[in-house]
């Protein structure tokens, strides 16, 4: 490698690490609480769903669109942590994945703002997996030159992930408002004080 080399690739790790930071910001953000302003629950929300893909208890059967949108939220992480850390193996990237979606599920849990649910731990690693088969792709694809066009497709991909976010928080549209989640336990006793008022 030469001199001018060097300084060319600690930039593109540099930027692959400020846009990895900005990726797992927003993953959370989506994850938890779903592009809304952050909120913690009274306990409503609370559960732990441990059979995948089926209902179980008070939790039902996860949809086709929420297991295809996990698998597609977890594509980057595989593709980050394959140009991040080149020396992992694919076992070390899914164990990566594994615990970052453990992260997410505890605190869903101890949050109170969503069921933690083992169908999201099994999908999140598949598109984490994924992800770092794109980059394996990629690799034969472009060779010595996979870290400067991957890098500067991270880049796009970031910058339009974060127009989407703006077009979306401007925009009315909703995945799951926590209004209805966090008002409607306290609905009923203001209704009895509303009907208690008006007794003679």
């Amino acid at each position: 490698m030469s001199a001018l080399e060097e300084p060319s690739r600690a930039g593109e790790r540099t930027r692959l690490l400020v846009l990895f930071v900005v990726y797992l910001v927003l993953l959370a953000w989506i994850v938890l609480w779903k592009l809304e302003i952050p909120w913690v629950g009274g306990g409503e929300l609370r559960l732990i769903k441990l059979v995948p893909f089926a209902p179980s208890g008070k939790a039902g059967a996860s949809t086709p669109r929420e297991v295809i949108a996990n698998v597609l939220l977890f594509v980057p992480f595989g593709l980050y942590l394959g140009l991040i850390a080149t020396s992992w193996s694919w076992r070390k990237v899914g164990g990566a994945v594994i615990g970052a979606s453990l992260i997410l599920e505890v605190a869903q849990y101890g949050l109170a703002i969503g069921s933690s649910d083992l169908t999201d731990v099994i999908v999140n690693t598949a598109g984490g997996l994924a992800g770092l088969g794109l980059l394996a792709l990629a690799r034969r694809r472009f060779q010595a030159r996979t870290a400067a066009v991957m890098t500067r497709v991270c880049s796009i991909g970031t910058v339009l992930a974060l127009v989407a976010v703006v077009i979306f928080i401007a925009s009315p549209l909703r995945y799951g408002p926590r209004e209805a989640a966090v008002a409607a336990p306290s609905s009923a006793p203001i209704a009895d004080a509303e009907s208690q008022a008006r007794e003679p």
